[in-house]
């Protein structure tokens, strides 16, 4: 553990010092974002600010597992296998979003980048084939599941294949939604890597604890820059690899089932945006005319429309996000 916090200071300050250049680079090729008319007013102010911040934490991360992972014995170099799970994930989702930010500031779909529709296919092929190899090298508990007050895991089989790649394709879309505050992905992104940090420790994973851990000090530097009034964006590059590494590091512990609970504040803006599509849907069939069930989603959108400033929706939701991680971590040891 104590290499860990090691690891994420380092993270932090290799992130912090490349952070100004990275702007600068965002800068000067006008990758900034655009914003959504329909969205509350005080982000309009926002236009422009550079996006794809999530590079910002992808860097180092991969250069310091890559360094931390390769040992070179009578000359021949070996990888530890388990951690290029986590670490391909997060590269590979964040070359899809990355494709999508430059889409999005080119002007494609009005600061949307690519419609759904073509994103989804690619991250569903990148999901199974993630859980295939999960379950094939095998990993430690691969094709299993931790359960709250059942001491032993729960053999899944190759049924734990495509449940595998829903959690990994939701947590990609859920981190994703909830990346429309200042400061509020990465905190609650980083509260969760702390969570199955420990958990991963308590199982002895220690190469996964270094992982986790160099994540969180990867997002603390992006926050620096985050906080509000942000300097940068992590845009779709940081949310969709933060949120599918996130969703892969719970399935290598074994404790997905709790991500509901880590995670309650992605998945509480997932379900915001089901919930109020479907109740417009229905509403739209049954009076005519569609109805809101909440002023706005995703659900941090609607709190702000309500009268909390941005600060408050952030902190409060991270006040919660933090006290789920915990109580995350209490389920996995009971």
């Amino acid at each position: 553990m104590d290499f860990a916090l090691i690891l994420a200071s380092i993270s932090f300050l290799l992130a912090v010092v490349w952070g100004p250049l990275l702007i600068h680079i965002l800068r000067r090729y006008n990758i900034g974002k655009r914003i959504r008319i329909d969205g509350p007013r005080g982000h309009q102010t926002k236009q422009g600010t550079p996006t794809m911040g999530g590079l910002m934490v992808v860097v180092p991360v991969t250069l310091i597992t890559i360094a931390l992972n390769i040992y070179t014995l009578l000359g021949q170099t070996v990888i530890g296998r388990s951690i290029l799970v986590p670490l391909g994930v997060m590269l590979a989702y964040a070359l899809i979003g990355a494709v999508d930010d430059i889409a999005g500031v080119r002007g494609m779909r009005r600061g949307e980048g690519y419609s759904a529709r073509q994103k989804i296919v690619w991250e569903i092929l990148l999901a199974l084939g993630a859980a295939v190899i999960m379950k094939v090298l095998p990993l430690q508990f691969a094709g299993q599941v931790g359960v709250p007050g059942v001491r032993r895991m729960v053999e899944l089989g190759w049924a734990w294949v495509p449940i595998a790649a829903f959690v990994i394709l939701s947590l990609a879309n859920a981190v994703n939604l909830t990346d429309g505050e200042d400061g509020l992905a990465g905190i609650i992104v980083a509260s969760a890597f702390v969570a199955y940090g420990v958990i991963a420790l308590l199982q002895g994973q220690d190469t996964l604890v270094r992982f986790c851990f160099t994540l969180v000090g990867a997002c603390f530097a992006f926050l620096w820059y985050n906080a509000h009034p942000a300097q940068m964006f992590m845009g779709d590059t940081g949310s969709l690899a933060l949120g599918a590494t996130l969703g892969t590091v719970a399935l290598m512990t074994g404790q997905w089932l709790l991500l509901p609970i880590v995670a309650l504040v992605p998945v509480a803006e997932t379900v915001s945006v089901v919930l109020q599509v479907l109740y417009f849907k229905y509403t739209r069939r049954r009076f005519g005319q569609g109805r809101r069930l909440f002023k706005m989603s995703p659900l941090h959108n609607h709190f702000e429309l309500l009268g909390w400033s941005e600060t408050q929706v952030v902190q409060r939701f991270w006040l919660v996000g933090l006290l789920a991680a915990m109580a995350g971590v209490a389920l996995a040891l009971w």
